[in-house]
């Protein structure tokens, strides 16, 4: 979930077509939530499954969508969350306590037949096991998509090789990124297109987003240390809520006024057991790994294998989209994968 920095930040509108042959860091776990969300039956609210009852709808979108950005000329890598820091104890547990509720009112909502309970409390009810980031990461390799496991937060790893100049943006939804320092967060790459508008008979088009770091904090007149600091006061992972009252225009106010943390602790009231100090340093220099993803083969067969006899994906549509991806894979042989641009 993250900060929420969109009442001050917003992104410009950018063509797929800008990120062609640039290397996209897509944070993995981020991606999988979306497409749990968005690719459910719009009654039941029931996650796509194949016939033995296993979630297949993180695979769907993983599979179509990633298809789709390396058909752009997109280098995609995806960057999976390694051990979480130990004071996001609370946080982990509060999303449980969460989704437990959130179970019991969907089926509440199915026994009244409330379409729109049903949309947001089978949403609210996602979970995203090992099994199924397991089975992520065996489709990529399949694929021939590279795919790396982070140490700690998947966003800080990202964040680390793009300001390494290793790859040229992160891909998330959320904006953790930017305090993690990444020059470059884009946004909608996995959404990107036309969509139904919720509740309503009208669709929108959806484009890329991107937001560079030095512009977002000239634009509010701070420096990323603030920009830290006011995430902090809002609410991030690790302070789940923010500091009471205090909402990103206020919080924007606050630094801008008092400048460095300690100032800052002076005129607010802490009300998180970890100390301060700890959320700002790790956010300063969580831990990474100078290391450079590497992808398996592409395996055309291993593919259809794990799609259409496993999972029971429709042939039809499978064969049309691996024919489109055997296409990429032979104009560019990843043969740029390690050379990541910077552009």
């Amino acid at each position: 979930m993250g900060v929420s920095l969109s009442e001050l930040i917003s992104g410009r509108e950018i063509e797929i077509e800008d990120f062609r042959g640039k290397t996209i860091f897509m944070d993995a776990s981020n991606v999988m939530y979306q497409f749990l969300s968005s690719i459910r039956d719009r009654f039941t609210g029931e996650p796509l499954r194949d016939s033995h009852g296993n979630v297949t709808s993180h695979l769907s979108g993983i599979f179509y969508r990633t298809s789709k950005m390396m058909e752009s000329g997109i280098n995609v890598v995806y960057v999976f969350d390694g051990e979480p820091p130990k004071f996001k104890k609370k946080t982990i547990e509060n999303r449980v306590k969460i989704r437990q509720e959130a179970q019991e009112k969907w089926k509440e909502a199915l026994e009244e037949g409330d379409a729109e309970k049903i949309r947001k409390y089978s949403q609210a009810a996602i979970r995203l096991t090992p099994e199924m980031i397991e089975e992520a990461k065996t489709l990529l390799s399949v694929m021939g998509v590279a795919w790396m496991q982070a140490p700690s937060e998947a966003e800080a790893q990202a964040s680390y090789l793009v300001k390494e100049a290793r790859g040229w943006a992160v891909g998330s939804q959320d904006w953790d990124s930017l305090l993690f320092g990444a020059p470059r967060l884009a946004k909608n790459l996995t959404i990107t297109g036309r969509r139904k508008v919720p509740r309503k008979e009208k669709y929108i088009t959806v484009k890329p987003e991107l937001i560079e770091l030095d512009s977002a904090l000239k634009n509010l007149g701070i420096s990323r240390d603030q920009l830290i600091i006011l995430g902090m006061l809002v609410g991030t992972d690790y302070t789940p809520g923010g500091i009471k009252g205090i909402g990103p225009k206020t919080a924007l106010k606050i630094v801008k006024e008092h400048k460095t943390l300690s100032s800052v602790l002076k005129n607010v009231e802490w009300n998180f057991d970890i100390e301060p100090e700890t959320v700002f340093e790790f956010f300063k220099n969580p831990p990474t790994e100078k290391k450079e993803p590497k992808a398996s083969k592409f395996d055309k067969f291993a593919l259809e294998e794990f799609l259409m006899k496993k999972h029971d994906f429709s042939e039809e549509r499978v064969r049309r989209t691996i024919e489109k991806f055997t296409k990429t894979h032979d104009s560019k042989k990843q043969s740029s994968l390690g050379k990541f641009l910077k552009q």
